[in-house]
């Protein structure tokens, strides 16, 4: 028995030391999603999950672009440029210079067709899981007919340096959207 035990135990930590080597963040929406939704609902939540999946976490910007580039989405944060293209542009340098950006999905909510991902996203590895580094972000996307239509986010600095980056990057005004 106490063999077994051993094994065991050492069979847990490798896994543990294992999922720790891991890059990619992956959205575990199986955990994250409500026994109230709707079909609809829970469709709607894949496609986002999908999407923020490949786009923030592993940054393959050319599955995003040929899955939802389709000209249907507007942007509404203002710093961003306008339709997927200008997300994935904007995230192709973004990432260039935070290889190990992350966004980690917290919550989710589904209401319609409206998703909303309350989220922790970091820049280097050493900071995820730390709730005093990064940004908080809530996201949410409008969908209609299986398209991804519209984007809305609220993001707030959690530390010094994100507080000096939004700072910094934040006036530049890259779309006529509107917040609303």
């Amino acid at each position: 028995m106490k063999k077994i035990t051993t094994a065991l135990v050492f069979l847990m930590a490798s896994m543990s030391l294992f999922a720790q080597g891991n890059d990619k963040l992956t959205i575990d929406l199986k955990a994250l999603q409500k026994p109230n939704w709707s079909e609809q609902e829970q469709k709607n939540a894949e496609l986002i999950t999908d999407f923020i999946q490949k786009l923030m976490n592993n940054h393959d910007f050319d599955y995003v672009l040929e899955h939802y580039n389709d000209g249907a989405y507007v942007q509404h944060n203002r710093n961003l440029p306008d339709k997927v293209t200008g997300l994935v542009g904007f995230l192709e340098e973004f990432v260039e210079d935070y290889p190990d950006y992350t966004y980690d999905v917290k919550h989710i909510y589904a209401d319609g067709e409206y998703i909303t991902f309350h989220s922790h996203a970091t820049l280097n590895k050493e900071d995820r899981g730390n709730d005093q580094q990064g940004m908080n972000i809530i996201d949410t996307w409008r969908i209609k007919d299986g398209k991804i239509v519209e984007h809305w986010d609220s993001i707030q600095a959690l530390d010094g340096f994100m507080r000096f980056y939004s700072l910094m990057n934040g006036g530049d005004i890259r779309n006529d959207n509107g917040v609303f």
